[in-house]
């Protein structure tokens, strides 16, 4: 199934990929009950905790302290107001960062929680999909598609709950991709939960090697690709499926094209157009390899950035199969993406170290730099 050919990094045809079908999936017990409208519900009970509570404004009132500076008895007086309002502008960006819960770019959401080593979920609504489960954040439920990049349990942990919780509201199952060499392990999982709480949990599982394709809908298939972390590790570009006029006919007329249409003849060509794709954890690595070529010019790439400063090396963070920020400035040459959303940062960073790090990102690549912040705290707070 894995593809050998040569493929033209820029346009691709769909009759070029193997395709898997519906008919082609492992299917666990699936589900009889109708998919019922999410909006009913008027919300979710959180399965787990939620990981930061919203900052109360309070007013900062840390002093500036004055070195050798006075003008009678109003000087000091005057730099401290100063260093109130620096420190409360600080404070007003940082707590509009903890705040804003999705970033909208190019006809998507991006939204969800990433932090290194305690949970990743990161969620496209208008795709209905949700890249690893880490925990499972109510807003995961209503993702019908659900992406595992490798079997850590900051990636993987919610899985059971995930689906429980679709089966509670009645929602159909979820189609759950994952790499082949897991799979076996995670029937075994959903198995033990099934034994364990008497319960029905379905799920459609599909093994999705490198060199795949899945359609998900009639104009949405996904591809994995190859990541390089410290176990088996693949990531997922998303593809919408659009038609073209072959170049044959492009000065042809409106009625010549038609007539052409209704004798049998095919006009069109299937066109594969990289939208979104997500690494999860990996070295860097993956910019060097050409088969990463769709994920670097999909439209939004989503990509970790463990390690932000120099308190960590870029050769320690390839060590444990991660990525230092350093390591995608040496890189940008090959990033074509409209954005890059950076998550998995480091629990050890906060709010202001990240916007630091986006701002020298930003001055070595043409994309828009963004980052998923949810669940980081500003160093004022």
């Amino acid at each position: 199934m894995i593809l050998s050919s040569t493929v033209n990094p820029i346009t691709k045809t769909l009759s070029a990929f193997p395709l898997k079908t519906k008919n082609q999936m492992m299917t666990l017990n699936p589900a009889t009950s109708n998919l019922l409208n999410f909006n009913q519900f008027h919300q979710f009970p959180p399965p787990t905790l939620r990981h930061h509570l919203p900052i109360q404004s309070r007013t900062v009132n840390a002093p500036v302290q004055s070195s050798g500076v006075s003008s009678g008895g109003g000087g000091s007086g005057f730099l401290t107001a100063i260093g109130r309002a620096i420190e409360e502008e600080e404070y007003r960006k940082a707590r509009a960062e903890v705040h804003k819960k999705s970033i909208d770019l190019d006809g998507y959401s991006i939204e969800g929680l990433s932090i290194g080593g305690h949970e990743t979920c990161v969620i496209v609504p208008e795709l209905k999909t949700a890249f690893d489960i880490g925990r499972c954040p109510a807003k995961a439920v209503q993702q019908n598609f659900l992406f595992i990049t490798h079997a850590h349990l900051d990636h993987i942990g919610g899985l059971p709950m995930y689906i429980a919780t679709r089966g509670l509201y009645s929602l159909k199952p979820p189609t759950v991709f994952v790499p082949p060499s897991i799979m076996e392990d995670v029937e075994q999982l959903i198995n033990i939960h099934r034994n364990m709480g008497q319960v029905e949990l379905n799920i459609d599982l599909v093994p999705l090697d490198v060199g795949e394709t899945y359609e998900m809908r009639n104009d949405l298939v996904v591809r994995p690709f190859r990541t390089h972390h410290v176990i088996t590790s693949q990531g997922y570009v998303i593809y919408s499926v659009r038609k073209k006029l072959r170049k044959q006919y492009t000065h042809l007329k409106g009625k010549q094209i038609e007539k052409i249409k209704k004798s049998g003849v095919e006009i069109t060509d299937t066109i594969l157009c990289p939208e979104v794709a997500f690494t999860g954890d990996t070295t860097s690595d993956f910019y060097l390899d050409p088969r990463s070529a769709d994920a670097l010019r999909a439209k939004i790439l989503i990509t970790e950035a463990t390690f932000l400063d120099e308190s960590v090396s870029a050769e320690h963070a390839r060590e444990h199969g991660h990525t230092h920020i350093d390591e995608i400035m040496e890189n940008a040459q090959w990033i074509r993406n409209k954005t890059v959303v950076l998550t998995h940062f480091s629990s050890r960073y906060h709010l202001e170290d990240i916007r630091q790090a986006v701002s020298k990102l930003q001055s070595k690549v043409s994309a828009k730099v963004m980052s998923l912040t949810e669940g980081f705290k500003s160093m004022h707070a």
